[in-house]
């Protein structure tokens, strides 16, 4: 999938991501944010939900690391 971007009218290919921008927005997804964010940009979240996402990262990276 692709959409624009609203900060620098750029596509955002859904399909192309480095892993941590996958992560990323598959978090937003499960936190029912993502259409939040591909409609208005990230700029659009509150600092409440931007931090809930980071805090899942960390977590997430943090669990992969041990696993390895």
């Amino acid at each position: 999938m692709v959409f624009m971007s609203k900060k620098k009218e750029e596509k955002i290919n859904l399909s192309n991501l480095t892993p941590e921008e996958e992560l990323k927005y598959e978090i937003a997804e499960e936190l029912g944010l993502l259409d939040k964010v591909l409609e208005h940009g990230w700029r659009a979240l509150t600092a409440k939900e931007t931090g809930r996402i980071g805090g899942l990262m960390t977590r997430r990276k943090r669990e992969l690391n041990q696993i390895q």
